[in-house]
């Protein structure tokens, strides 16, 4: 069974641990750098990500995960979309740079604004998995504004792309953890 770490610093990560286990992997709660060790990939949740930031330079993380990045795959959800981009927006941030995207912050709208969906994921991904909508839970979520001529769309809401994949990188502006459909998830384990 594949060891995934869930960065556990912040954010629904309990959420993220359920679902991976539900999925077929064993989930490993990561809070330290010398957790990483023996992992097959490691998910990066949602949360708010300028406290994600304070919090991984706190505890000394941010080499130590981009250093895990440039091995094995990771997966970043809402804030972790966020965290992987090379370009962050509504205010500038610092990021982990792994994915060839620009995001804009709370580009939906603030939290009033979140809200669940349905949306029809493309071809590619129906491939991959399973024909079928799935349902995208966006919570204060950001937009991707660019996607680099590496990365692939596997998904789209309104027109901007929500799930983007990049070598052995995926990230998503909505919580696929927050939904029973567990085809992202499985879609990040068939990259470890």
């Amino acid at each position: 069974m594949k060891k995934v770490g869930v960065l556990s610093l912040q954010g629904d990560f309990a959420a993220h641990g359920a679902a991976l286990q539900r999925a077929g992997a064993e989930p490993v709660y990561v809070r330290h750098a010398d957790e990483l060790a023996g992992l097959d990939g490691l998910v990066i949740p949602g949360g708010e990500s300028t406290t994600m930031l304070k919090l991984l330079r706190y505890d000394g993380l941010m080499e130590p995960l981009a250093e895990f990045a440039r091995r094995k795959p990771v997966f970043g959800t809402c804030a972790g979309a966020i965290l992987m981009a090379t370009e962050v927006s509504a205010p500038a941030q610092e990021s982990l740079g792994l994915m060839d995207m620009a995001v804009e912050r709370n580009g939906y709208g603030r939290q009033v604004d979140s809200r669940v969906t349905s949306i029809k994921p493309e071809p590619d991904f129906e491939r991959r998995t399973a024909p079928g909508k799935l349902e995208a839970v966006f919570i204060r979520a950001p937009i991707i504004r660019r996607v680099g001529a590496g990365a692939r769309i596997l998904a789209r809401y309104g027109g901007d792309p929500v799930l983007v994949e990049q070598g052995p990188h995926l990230a998503a502006t909505f919580h696929p953890e927050l939904s029973a459909d567990l085809r992202v998830h499985r879609l990040f384990l068939e990259k470890l």
